[in-house]
């Protein structure tokens, strides 16, 4: 059975579990079985983004893992980073600009 790695983290708390996958397990399966749920509560493993090594997965449900593989489950985003690059050029240019 192949071992895989499940990782997520909030700003408070990072976790990364080891976890064996039957043959073929795809990578929801793998959020599954790695109870990485019951320390996040807020994780939906049929719902979350999620990637390999930081490459994003399109379908998770159907990604077959390998051996060694990290799956990485992502936040959404509190703010477009466009918008947070804009707030910190207005925040840096002052009031008078």
């Amino acid at each position: 059975m192949p071992q895989v790695e499940v990782a997520y983290a909030r700003p408070d708390k990072q976790e990364i579990v080891s976890v064996q996958v039957p043959e073929g397990a795809t990578a929801v399966q793998a959020v599954k079985l790695s109870g990485i749920t019951a320390i996040f509560p807020e994780i939906d493993a049929d719902s979350i983004d999620m990637g390999i090594f930081g490459k994003v997965i399109k379908n998770p449900a159907e990604h077959e893992l390998r051996e060694g593989d990290r799956v990485e489950l992502y936040r959404p985003l509190q703010i477009d980073p466009k918008q947070a690059r804009l707030n910190r050029a207005k925040k840096k240019s002052g009031p008078d600009q």
